[in-house]
């Protein structure tokens, strides 16, 4: 993830409904390194992303004591396909499946340390990205074909977001202790 800003992770984590890992920690890094105080544009981002999370318009992916970077470079390259598709069609696509239909066929990458996970990213990157393009692509075509593959199936209960909604509030009363939520009149 290049350099970002926290208004453009919480608008790409509004246009993708996830916050993955790699966001939140970014989002920590630009509070942790900000020499002064943040502009009032990253609080009302701050503010913005607490919202979305409680709303469950944005929901959180877990954070692990280890991770599979397979899986980051995975959901990454789902999320943006499906919402190409959901852009251009009337097709509604499950990102969940059709990553796990892909991850069943990639080998995982696994690291306990940002500097292992970095290390996969860039061999991901390097070797894999073709592959996990390829794979993704045919999840989202299986998908397409039957759509409602076992519509009886119950989902693996999702994460209800409260530790990153903690992680966010005490991220809004560390670095912005005098930013007041307003109420938003849109």
């Amino acid at each position: 993830m290049s350099v970002m800003s926290i208004e453009k992770i919480v608008e790409q984590a509004l246009q993708d409904g996830y916050l993955t890992p790699a966001m939140e920690a970014e989002v920590g890094r630009i509070c942790d390194s900000a020499t002064s105080e943040l502009p009032i544009e990253e609080y009302m981002a701050l503010d913005r992303l607490m919202g979305a999370l409680l709303t469950g318009e944005v929901v959180a992916v877990p954070r692990k004591q280890f991770i599979n970077v397979m899986e980051e470079m995975v959901l990454t390259e789902a999320i943006a396909r499906v919402a190409e598709i959901e852009a251009t069609s009337e097709s509604s696509l499950d990102v969940g499946d059709i990553a796990a239909y892909a991850l069943n066929r990639l080998p995982p990458l696994y690291a306990t340390t940002e500097e292992g996970a970095n290390f996969q990213r860039k061999r991901a990157k390097a070797e894999l990205q073709e592959l996990i393009a390829q794979q993704v692509g045919e999840a989202i075509s299986r998908y397409l074909e039957v759509p409602n593959y076992f519509p009886e199936r119950e989902a693996i209960s999702k994460n209800t977001g409260n530790e990153v909604l903690k992680q966010v509030s005490t991220l809004l009363q560390a670095y912005a202790p005098n930013f007041e939520r307003k109420s938003h009149s849109e």
